[in-house]
């Protein structure tokens, strides 16, 4: 079976369109078209049901996804595997990080790494962590940089590389910035500015709120940190901020018995072995401050 075939097929099936397809495999709309209609042909099989602009998979294509996706990423583990006998650190390395990290732990790491091994051609992606653990489970990426998932799934090899502290802040001029110890009940009392429901930050502090059968009143959401802590800082809510961001701007709240802390690490497919380039990275990001 073609793999310019299933990379086609794998494309097509995640943008839901020809088009788009085509751009992220740098090759031309009729070109997909073609190796599509190839594989439909050496199976025998529809794949793609074609509903007005947008393109959905058959009963067919559906049993086939999860299959090629595994093939894919067999074939890519194995070109690795072979190419790195030698021992050599170089090539291609995939990474994709949330913003925050991406910009407040890893620039040293990257420059060090940069420096010596000047060999590896590194990409770097911004991306939420949530969705990066999904490009992870789907190939993209060689490795990911993010905040840890709360439950494991088994599928991810996960590293705790940092123990990211927490804390809950308002603005100094807030009316919670008055009190020396405020309550979970009390932060209830006022709007919060958080990521958004579904991201792992936002589900650990609910998680302490429900235990104590407490609702979040959430004014605004932005998976962005930086974003959050601007406009914790102007006055529009409460929010939950690392405390390496924290500055002058904001106050911190001392928040009676909570202790939130979330971790950060390197994420890969199980499956999936790290490359020499990937192993030296981990390398380094185990060694970092």
């Amino acid at each position: 079976m073609d793999t310019q075939n299933l990379q086609a097929f794998q494309a097509v099936a995640d943008k839901g369109s020809f088009s788009e397809a085509a751009s992220r495999l740098f090759i031309t709309q009729p070109a997909i078209s073609k190796r599509i209609a190839a594989l439909e042909q050496q199976l025998n099989c529809k794949l793609f049901d074609r509903v007005g602009r947008k393109v959905h998979l058959t009963q067919a294509g559906e049993i086939l996804l999860p299959k090629a996706r595994q093939i894919l990423l067999d074939m890519v583990d194995a070109r690795r595997v072979l190419a790195e006998l030698s021992g050599d650190i170089k090539g291609p390395l995939k990474l994709a990080t949330s913003h925050h990290i991406g910009l407040h732990r890893l620039p040293p790491v990257l420059r060090q790494f940069s420096r010596e091994f000047p060999r590896v051609q590194l990409s770097l992606d911004f991306l939420d962590s949530e969705k990066a653990y999904t490009q992870i489970l789907e190939g993209y990426y060689d490795v990911a940089i993010t905040t840890l998932a709360p439950t494991p799934e088994k599928s991810i090899k996960s590293y705790p590389i940092w123990d990211d502290e927490l804390c809950i802040v308002a603005a100094p001029d807030h009316p919670l910035s008055a009190n020396k110890t405020v309550s979970l009940s009390e932060l209830t009392d006022y709007p919060a500015i958080l990521p958004s429901m579904n991201t792992y930050t936002t589900q650990v502090l609910k998680g302490l709120f429900d235990r104590k059968g407490l609702s979040l009143s959430v004014n605004m959401a932005t998976n962005h940190m930086d974003t959050i802590k601007m406009m914790s800082s102007i006055g529009l809510g409460w929010a939950a901020l690392p405390r390496t961001l924290v500055d002058e701007s904001v106050r911190v709240l001392q928040v009676g018995g909570l202790t939130l802390t979330r971790q950060l690490g390197l994420i890969h497919h199980s499956e999936r072995s790290l490359s020499n380039a990937a192993s030296a990275f981990l390398n380094l990001l185990e060694n970092a401050p």
